[in-house]
């Protein structure tokens, strides 16, 4: 389990440049992103409500989803789909509420929600949202476009560094959008 991409961007732009190093900072986010905040930094929730915590410090998105997804004809690299960071050999989906990441030496992410996929994905190239979209065998929609989470240790995080999952005590809730 690795990191095999890192990515920020100062401006609300939806892709985000490729960088050598990322530094995450507790209670706040990626330094230099524009969704740095204790609160919420999305423009869209910060319109609904401009009080509310951020849950969406960080997104990581799984290589394997950009596999599946160039095996359909898409062109999608690490921080092209607005993650900061990208990772191989983790399923993201599948980790629960509050589930740690331990990221390089001392990050740590804790894991609150996935990421609703957006028609901005639309405009990345088309139909690239229905494509992060699935859904499972009882018809219930699966959100594929990575998960949403909080900087509870900070430090910084490169290309190859090693992931260490933790795991919240049970019972574990499922992720939801955030």
């Amino acid at each position: 389990m690795k990191v095999v991409g890192v990515s920020s961007d100062p401006g609300h732009n939806f892709s985000k440049p490729a960088r050598a190093v990322l530094r995450l900072i507790a209670g706040l986010g990626v330094e230099g992103d524009a969704h740095l905040g204790e609160k919420v930094q999305h423009l869209s929730r910060v319109r609904r409500d401009p009080e509310s915590p951020n849950l969406r410090q960080v997104h990581l998105i799984h290589a394997e989803l950009h596999d599946e997804l160039r095996g359909r004809g898409f062109r999608v690299e690490p921080g092209a789909m607005g993650e900061n960071i990208t990772t191989r050999g983790v399923d993201l989906l599948a980790l629960p509420v509050n589930a740690r990441l331990h990221i390089g030496a001392a990050a740590i992410v804790e894991v609150k929600g996935l990421r609703n996929p957006c028609g901005q994905l639309n405009g990345l190239q088309d139909g690239l949202m229905e494509a992060t979209l699935d859904k499972d065998v009882d018809g219930k929609l699966i959100r594929k476009a990575g998960v949403m989470g909080i900087v509870v240790a900070g430090g910084e995080v490169r290309p190859g560094d090693a992931i260490i999952v933790e795991l919240p005590p049970g019972p574990h809730a499922r992720l939801e959008p955030v």
